[in-house]
């Protein structure tokens, strides 16, 4: 008769190890993958809201120089690489309205320059389209508002948004429209 000891083995083979080690290894693969998404979706949300909070200073700033000569003053398009007239100064003294709407439409330029890491919005372009109300008086105008950018992810952008012509039309490309109407003081 052979003597045989029984041997019982406690804790975890070197296979085991590996396997838990390598399932734990793509959940992490995937929390990372999870992050990097959620950023680029932060980075898309705080643009689009640059982008809305630009355009509604837009007609603000319509609104309070509103006077003779609206539309000329303020129609028109401008981008990223349009430069700044370091001239225009329009604080301290009483200004004329095209004065006004001159230092509007630099501060407009420097809020999308974010190359000049003064924006944060990446090659925009500003389109700014005043038009008089069909069949209104002289005193009411539909103003409208695009800003493109370009973003980081490609989009597959549906055709309304292709049509929009303003700014470079890129997959890349993100627009927001913004509508208002106004009536001049007389």
């Amino acid at each position: 008769m052979h003597n045989f000891i029984e041997i019982r083995q406690r804790g975890f083979t070197l296979v085991e190890v590996l396997i838990a080690f390598v399932i734990l290894s793509f959940g992490l693969l995937g929390a990372v993958a999870l992050q990097a998404k959620a950023k680029q979706a932060s980075f898309d949300s705080m643009q689009r809201a640059a982008a809305v909070a630009l355009g509604n200073d837009i007609i603000q700033r319509m609104r309070a120089n509103d006077s003779l000569g609206f539309a000329g003053r303020y129609n028109g398009n401008f981008n990223s690489d349009t430069a700044l007239n370091k001239q225009l100064r329009c604080y301290s003294n009483a200004c004329t309205a095209q004065q006004i709407a001159d230092l509007d439409k630099q501060q407009w330029i420097r809020a999308i320059q974010a190359r000049e890491n003064t924006g944060t919005l990446d090659d925009a372009t500003v389109c700014i389209n005043n038009q008089a109300v069909a069949g209104g008086s002289a005193n009411e105008f539909n103003i409208e508002v695009v800003i493109s950018w370009q973003g980081r992810q490609e989009l597959n952008a549906n055709q309304e948004t292709k049509a929009i012509n303003c700014g470079n039309n890129t997959a890349k490309r993100r627009v927001v429209v913004l509508n208002s109407y106004i009536y001049l003081r007389s």
